[in-house]
């Protein structure tokens, strides 16, 4: 699930051309580092790309965090 996110979350990024960039993966979280004027429009994209990654019988829920490094986001 989280390779099918990703997919999706490069792939927008790319024709989005928001100020923004996949940095890594770690587990089952995605790690950007994105311009804070576009830190909303990013979020609200990825949490539903990543939401949408696979159609389940269940909802997939994500969580977003923001901060100046990975610790803080959490």
């Amino acid at each position: 699930l989280i390779k099918l996110a990703m997919i999706a979350v490069h792939d927008w990024l790319n024709e989005s051309k928001v100020d923004a960039r996949l940095l890594m993966q770690v587990h089952d979280e995605l790690v950007l580092e994105v311009a804070t004027d576009q830190l909303d429009t990013v979020r609200d994209q990825v949490v539903e790309l990543m939401c949408n990654a696979a159609s389940l019988n269940v909802p997939l829920k994500v969580d977003a965090g923001s901060g100046p490094n990975w610790d803080e986001a959490h």
